[in-house]
């Protein structure tokens, strides 16, 4: 019996109707927004954010499955095993799609083979602070203090831009501190409130509202430019520390081979949301600038800041785990 085979242009033809026809009823349940970070982290927060909104437009639920630990290792993976459907985003940072390649020598996931780009959603800076009863006052005094007893004072992070953060303060203060990993900023911060560590560099979000209750004390923020929410905290970079210049950045991802109509979808839902009142919460609370992205724009930014992180690493002097 002989077999017929359809035409390579018409099996296309069939899969773009077949994909157009699924993004057109897109989405039919719940969206699941997996985020490699605990509860309150400015991840989480941006998550919600935006997935208030998208329940709005969609009508459908978005569902926040935190998922912490292993500077992020636990949620990419999650993320990347999901069924490509449009029914799980990862909602991350350049802590798993930037730097942690550049941090370990195995990644149970691919950054790049194994997630399709949706958009980027925001980019902010972090916040040098102790505790409120620590007798430093600036960053001079911790950069004396460390220097007056090397490998004593400590830090704490939760993310690999808290991290580099602070390792980048060691490398340009020529000071050696301890550093002390966490699962989360969150966690970070509780033992810092605790006095069980001396120090960290946090994303804004997580440990503004401790600076402003008066249990933490802000140092310096980790940008060029001062901190809207926080015009009185000099840069560390004015403090003392010249050249010192660290932020960070959100960004949505589908599971690898999730149909290109329902990622364009996707990133349509995520547009229109981050123009909402929730998302305009957050990035005014947070300190956070917007920053969407075509699909195609947000793989060539994820490459460009491949290479920065990597560059950073080296420079550091980190090896690899």
């Amino acid at each position: 019996m002989k077999l017929f085979t359809l035409p390579t242009i018409v099996l296309s033809a069939v899969c773009l109707l077949v994909s157009t026809g699924a993004a057109a009823e897109y989405p039919e349940k719940p969206i699941r927004f997996v985020v490699p970070f605990a509860s309150g982290t400015a991840t989480d927060q941006i998550a919600r954010a935006m997935g208030q909104a998208i329940t709005a437009e969609t009508k459908q639920q978005v569902i926040v499955e935190n998922k912490p630990g292993a500077n992020g290792f636990l949620g990419a993976s999650e993320a990347a095993k999901a069924a490509p459907d449009g029914y799980t985003v990862f909602i991350t940072t350049n802590t798993t799609h930037a730097a942690a390649e550049h941090l370990y020598k195995k990644l149970p996931y691919d950054p790049v083979k194994d997630f399709a780009p949706i958009t980027g959603l925001g980019k902010g800076g972090q916040i040098m602070v102790v505790n409120n009863q620590s007798p430093i006052m600036n960053v001079k005094e911790f950069i004396a203090a460390a220097k007056k007893n090397p490998g004593k004072l400590s830090f704490g992070s939760g993310s690999s831009s808290s991290r580099i953060a602070g390792e980048m303060l060691q490398q340009l203060a020529g000071i050696q501190i301890l550093h002390v990993p966490y699962k989360s900023n969150t966690f970070a911060v509780t033992d810092l409130l605790g006095s069980q560590i001396d120090m960290m560099i946090t994303d804004t979000a997580t440990g503004l509202p401790h600076i402003k209750s008066g249990k933490l004390r802000a140092l310096g923020v980790s940008t060029k430019k001062r901190s809207a929410l926080a015009p009185d905290v000099p840069t560390i970079e004015e403090a003392g520390v010249p050249g010192y210049d660290m932020g960070y950045w959100f960004a949505a991802y589908a599971p690898a081979k999730t149909p290109p109509a329902i990622v364009n979808k996707l990133n349509e839902f995520f547009a229109k949301a981050a123009k909402s009142p929730t998302a305009n919460t957050f990035y005014t609370n947070a300190g956070v600038d917007p920053f969407i992205t075509t699909p195609d724009e947000l793989a060539k930014f994820q490459t460009s800041e491949s290479k920065k992180w990597e560059e950073i690493v080296k420079k550091a002097g980190i090896e690899k785990e």
